[in-house]
């Protein structure tokens, strides 16, 4: 098996165009290919699904301890010829910044991944030697996280490919690079106008809704084939495949499920989009069977149901035909507050405010569950990772039992609850978020189900004593 992982020494330098360049182009020669993302992200992996027609699973020594991540690596990486992991941020930008702790450098030191460091050569040549020098030294304050001396740890680098690069500042560059690092140069791939992912506040486009999307990973296809040397990036992934209890046969994660008792219904389409392929997975262990409608669409829940997932995503871009589908608001509603165990997450918790603005500025009804109204602010609002508690018992925990959440979004709500106080992992400020009771969860934060599994056990608690009223 090939293992690799793509980093960068910051975001912005190609990482994610590079690594879908080199899915497709190994999903061509027919190679059996799964991908991850590290860190929280939802979007990069919907381009990593659609450059292989699989899903692409994510990565988070934050949300996820660590033997966790080492199962679920091991059982996503099942039956694979190739696994391609791609970094968040700059290499070991971890919890807050100051930390390599999450960042994509620890995950590829507790999976033994090697890394090809992925460099945009803009405005610089010599001196992007110097920055990948320094790229190949562990920060001292890596030593917090295993007690010993960063000088002790490796960078797992292994490689380099340059992104956005002519062919001309290639051959010039590579010949000096390998000298001054010693790390092989396998490649480049050039600007490419027509492939280019376009952006908005939360990232990239979401690859749904990119008609041209296929078209730009063949492009991107053929110019990993024909400006990347695939084979040498393969042999220097080439690592030995270890045997784990924890990998299904085939891949199949189907075999770690257990035998469906309950349903929850997953809201899945263009407004409702963030949810993981994990945590899917993740509520099949618990017991639960995910059934999925579209807020968007249809006009009832699904049934019968014993609990409710409203994921994130963009209800703000789609909130008049929201605010028309009234049959489903007025059903969310009454299931709500008639006690149905509900999860809604930063775009599921504004659906189920009061009102919800545009960005264009007009405001339409919503599901009217909790109290207040939600408009863009213009600027993240208490972005990255925290820690939950609460003094009561609640739908995803124990009184005063952490969980720890992430932050990204640009709308603020007039209410947006005080049933949890989130504590920051660096710098420790608290804040009050998010409605809690034994039934509901809803707030911003977002929780990582595959790497709590004792939480979705309580979900499927609660949506199995919802089952035994009725």
């Amino acid at each position: 098996m090939n293992k690799l992982l793509f980093a960068a020494p910051a975001s912005g330098s190609g990482k994610t165009t590079v690594t879908c360049a080199v899915l497709a182009a190994l999903a061509r020669r027919g190679r059996r290919v799964h991908a991850f993302k590290c860190g929280p992200d939802y979007i990069d992996p919907m381009f990593h699904r659609a450059a292989l027609g699989i899903p692409c699973h994510n990565l988070d020594l934050y949300l996820t301890p660590e033997d966790r991540l080492k199962t679920l690596f091991a059982r996503y990486s099942s039956g694979a010829d190739t696994v391609v992991a791609e970094g968040v941020m700059g290499f070991y930008d971890g919890v807050g910044g100051v930390t390599p702790e999450a960042s994509a450098w620890h995950v590829a030191d507790v999976l033994d991944l090697p890394v090809v460091l992925v460099v945009r050569p803009k405005g610089a040549s010599l001196s992007l030697s110097a920055l990948v020098k320094g790229m190949q030294t562990v920060p001292e304050s890596a030593s917090s996280l295993y007690g010993v001396d960063a000088s002790s740890l490796d960078s797992h680098i292994r490689g380099l490919i340059l992104s956005d690069c002519s062919e001309m500042l290639y051959r010039s560059l590579k010949p000096m690079l390998e000298q001054e690092t010693g790390l092989p140069v396998l490649g480049f791939l050039p600007h490419l106008e027509d492939a280019q992912f376009e952006s908005r506040h939360l990232g990239l486009v979401s690859a749904e809704e990119d008609p041209e999307l296929q078209h730009k990973l063949d492009l991107l296809a053929e110019a990993a084939e024909a400006h990347i040397d695939l084979d040498a990036l393969l042999a220097l992934g080439d690592v030995p495949e270890e045997p784990s209890n924890a990998v299904a046969p085939a891949g199949a994660a189907a075999a770690f499920f257990r035998t469906p008792d309950v349903r929850i219904a997953v809201a899945s389409d263009e407004a409702f989009c963030f949810c993981y392929d994990e945590t899917l997975d993740a509520f099949r262990e618990a017991g639960m069977e995910p059934v999925f409608f579209s807020p968007l669409k249809d006009d009832h829940l699904p049934e019968p149901i014993q609990a409710l997932y409203l994921p994130g995503g963009y209800p703000e871009l789609h909130a008049e035909e929201l605010a028309s589908n009234e049959d489903l608001r007025s059903a969310i509603r009454e299931a709500v507050q008639s006690g149905l165990p509900a999860i809604a997450e930063c775009g599921g918790f504004l659906y189920l405010g009061q009102s919800l603005t545009t960005p264009e500025g007009e405001t339409f009804p919503m599901a009217g569950v909790l109290p207040g109204t939600a408009e863009k602010t213009g600027r993240p609002v208490r972005f990255g990772y925290a820690e939950l508690t609460t003094n009561e018992n609640t739908l995803v925990a124990a009184a005063g039992t952490p969980v720890r959440i992430h932050n990204f979004h640009y709308y603020e709500s007039s209410e947006r609850g005080g049933a949890y106080i989130a504590t920051k992992p660096v710098s420790g400020r608290t804040y009050e978020t998010g409605f809690g009771t034994e039934t509901l969860y809803a707030g911003f934060p977002h929780l990582y189900f595959a790497g709590a599994p004792d939480v979705c056990e309580r979900i499927a608690a609660a949506a199995r004593a919802f089952r035994d009223k009725r």
